[in-house]
């Protein structure tokens, strides 16, 4: 009897490991403090945002999910918690193959999760955190342009118009050149599709023509193609 239960446990452990692949993404971590809720595995596939896996979460806040990729790509941890309350419950990641761990705690879950194993999502929070310095730089010169001593004085706000200005040119070349320098990222063609096609199209054109063979032949890859291959 014991050599029967071994042996299924043994045939269990091989088809469990066989499930995996080399395109397997592994996401598991802890939401600390959750009690109750559902998380869900989040994709955006032609255009809406699916739920690829879900998992009810009762007593811990442990989870995993293994999904089969075909290529990396940005994925979300959506947590649909009982408290009436759907502000701060997505999470947002560069998923890839292999093992990614997320560790966050409930009452501020999407508020600096610990994310480690993807390479490609570490070039995605390099990429966003100099982003948000220049939102940040867009912000503090807008409210500039509101301050009442300024509405009258004419030079002042075209001074500030003209930073302004300058801020989206330096943003621009930001992208660009983060594009250029990291042609083998699969960063790099979201980047552009959703921060810089607005820019130089020659510009656009040396971003795309430095893309890895892998990286041009993925999803943005082939979406800033099909830009491109579009523009007048």
């Amino acid at each position: 009897m014991k050599r029967i239960l071994f042996v299924v446990l043994v045939g269990v452990a091989i088809l469990s490991c066989e499930k995996n692949t080399e395109q397997t993404m592994t996401v598991s971590g802890n939401i600390k403090g959750l009690k109750k809720g559902t998380l869900f595995l989040q994709q955006f596939r032609d255009s809406s945002l699916v739920n690829v896996d879900s998992l009810v979460i009762k007593g811990t806040g442990q989870f995993s999910f293994s999904h089969e990729i075909e290529e990396p790509d940005v994925f979300y941890l959506y947590l649909e918690k009982e408290d009436n309350n759907d502000i701060n419950d997505r999470i947002i990641f560069f998923g890839e193959p292999g093992e990614i761990i997320i560790n966050t705690t409930w009452n501020t879950f999407d508020k600096n999760p610990e994310i480690f194993g993807s390479s490609e999502h570490d070039k995605f929070v390099e990429f966003n955190e100099m982003l948000s310095k220049f939102n940040l730089r867009d912000l503090e010169l807008a409210q500039l342009t509101l301050a009442s001593e300024l509405r009258e004085d004419s030079l002042a706000l075209d001074s500030i118009q003209k930073k302004i200005d300058q801020n989206i040119i330096n943003r621009y070349r930001y992208v660009i050149n983060f594009g250029i320098n990291n042609g083998d990222s699969y960063v790099t063609p979201y980047a552009i599709m959703t921060s810089a096609l607005e820019a130089n199209p020659n510009y656009l054109d040396s971003v795309y023509n430095s893309l890895d063979p892998n990286v041009a032949a993925s999803k943005y890859g082939k979406a800033l193609k099909a830009y491109l291959e579009a523009r007048p």
